[in-house]
């Protein structure tokens, strides 16, 4: 049986790291590669010596491809995904899949027309620690849970100019990292409706109101949720946060606790842990090599013949909440 044929469309660092995960599957075979720095396109042609450097995805959906991934700057994601679906072309996509919840839904509902396969790199959910953590919360061990806090603050922040564009990127710190803690936070309870949100953005330490055209490198987010819970979410870039990250997601409940948490600043080692009153339980330590492991998924899943997958409109809610937090920073600038 022959394998699905893939290609690749942004070959940075990270679009490279997902390609390895999925060659490493044996479920995909690589026929193409697009990107517009001819180093990066080398650099993952040396991953797949065969697959051919192509000039644009046209190019690269001529060649009668089964998927692509795509791992380019945030404004081409929604457009790109869409020219693929409608080709009838699965898509495997690094976040976000649209600057807004209306790019979202264009992708969403392109796939669903196309029964295609569908799928956007959220991959913290496939951390050995989140998965721990969420068991322990649907085992119904924490009892009712009445709170969560996500945080995620990156004291580098991104070094491509284009994350700093709102054009380019559709935001700051939020969408970048914001986007990981609210699909966390609303994966881990089952994706209960989300009533009423609130927040602030800065830039600089001031409100990102004052800065036109600037984008957010410090958001503060409190989501309401059905059932009465109340979810925090912090994430930042370039934090003084004494080291070069802090990554969490706590989960309160009526009989216990547990949190995930990065290990001495890691953006990789992630340790788990439940709780109880004063006590603590490890769930799991590192090591984990999680990274490529959603995008595996999506490869072992397009071999296996998956169309359409319903779990896809779960990108539309974390979308809507990260447009409700924008629109109060717009109110607030007008």
């Amino acid at each position: 049986m022959s394998r699905p044929r893939v290609g690749f469309l942004g070959t940075g660092w990270i679009g490279r790291h997902r390609m390895q995960a999925m060659l490493e599957t044996g479920a995909i075979e690589p026929v193409a590669i697009v990107d517009s720095s001819p180093e990066c396109a080398e650099a993952a042609r040396a991953l797949a010596p065969a697959a051919a450097v192509l000039p644009s995805l046209e190019a690269m959906l001529d060649q009668g491809v089964d998927g692509v991934v795509i791992a380019t700057p945030s404004a081409l994601h929604a457009a790109q995904a869409i020219t693929a679906l409608e080709r009838g072309v699965a898509v495997f996509c690094q976040k976000p899949l649209g600057r807004s919840e209306a790019e979202a839904r264009g992708v969403v509902e392109a796939a669903r027309r196309a029964d295609r396969l569908l799928a956007v790199d959220l991959s913290y959910r496939r951390t050995q620690a989140a998965e721990a953590l969420v068991e322990r919360i649907r085992s119904g061990s924490l009892g009712h849970v009445f709170a969560a806090d996500l945080v995620f603050h990156n004291a580098y922040g991104p070094d491509k100019a284009w994350f700093y564009d709102r054009q380019l990127s559709g935001g700051g710190c939020l969408m970048d990292l914001g986007v990981h803690l609210v699909d966390l936070a609303l994966w881990a309870l089952d994706w209960p409706q989300v009533e009423k949100v609130s927040g602030n953005l800065l830039t600089k330490g001031k409100p990102l109101a004052e800065a036109p055209g600037s984008v957010e490198d410090y958001a503060i987010a409190q989501l309401e949720l059905a059932g009465g819970a109340v979810v925090r979410i912090a994430c930042s870039w370039h934090l003084n946060a004494g080291c070069e990250a802090m990554i969490g997601a706590s989960f309160y409940g009526t009989q216990g606790g547990a949190a995930l948490r990065n290990v001495a600043g890691s953006f990789y080692d992630l340790a788990a842990d439940a709780f109880s009153g004063t006590t603590s339980e490890p769930l799991c330590t590192p090591p984990d090599e999680w990274g490529g492991r959603q995008a595996a998924d999506w490869a072992v899943r397009l071999a296996a013949g998956q169309g359409f997958d319903p779990a896809a409109e779960q990108i539309l809610v974390t979308s809507g909440v990260l447009d409700r937090i924008y629109q109060m920073a717009e109110a607030q600038r007008s």
